[in-house]
């Protein structure tokens, strides 16, 4: 008798052993599982708009400097030989809106009909760069206004004697589509800084 119970007393506790592992085995699966669900489950509510944007900015083809002032060049003469006229409502021809920030997406070939001149700064189209790397189809913009009359961006071309000004394009209000030369970004204060475009290939 004294025997069969030191033997019982291993085997039991072995048996109880295998049961526990036997038992906690699922447990540990269903744990390993568990965060590929919940990831699945818990997209983030109300961001369809900027998934999509970033779907735009991933599309957008790349240019070259040289295509881009190409494009540019068209809106001088599109509207019958005269330059396409501006309006922040109205629409062109070609799918993009007739404001300064529609202009510069038809000239970089962006998404029509065009991130606005916020987007072309804070949305992920353009980077950062100093006035003096500015290279020609590089942008100027002035997004920090809560009034979108004084918001501006313009296709910088090439500098002009001193570096003082630049010959850059741009659509103007009550004017168009014009090539002229500007001191943006040069006066300290003005608001405007360097940006170049993401897409551009060279």
């Amino acid at each position: 008798m004294i025997r069969i119970r030191r033997w019982s007393v291993p085997a039991l506790a072995a048996a109880a052993l295998l049961g526990s592992l036997t038992l906690s085995a699922p447990a540990v699966a269903a744990t390993a599982t568990a965060p590929a669900v919940a990831a699945t489950a818990t997209a983030p509510a109300g961001d369809t708009a900027l998934v999509q944007e970033q779907d735009q900015r991933a599309g957008a083809p790349k240019i070259t400097r040289a295509e881009e002032i190409r494009r540019a060049k068209v809106w001088l003469t599109a509207n019958g030989g005269r330059p396409v006229p501006y309006s922040r409502q109205k629409v062109w021809k070609d799918g993009y809106r007739q404001d300064c920030s529609g202009y510069a997406s038809m000239a970089l070939g962006l998404p029509k009909s065009g991130p606005n001149t916020v987007k072309l700064k804070n949305g992920g189209w353009t980077k950062p760069i100093r006035m003096s790397e500015l290279r020609q189809g590089d942008l100027v913009i002035k997004a920090n206004s809560d009034d979108p009359r004084q918001r501006h961006v313009v296709i910088f071309d090439g500098w002009n004697s001193g570096h003082t000004s630049y010959r850059s394009y741009e659509q103007a209000g009550s004017v168009g589509t014009r090539h002229t030369s500007h001191d943006y970004g040069l006066k300290s204060g003005d608001g405007y800084h360097a940006y170049r475009p993401v897409n551009l290939s060279d």
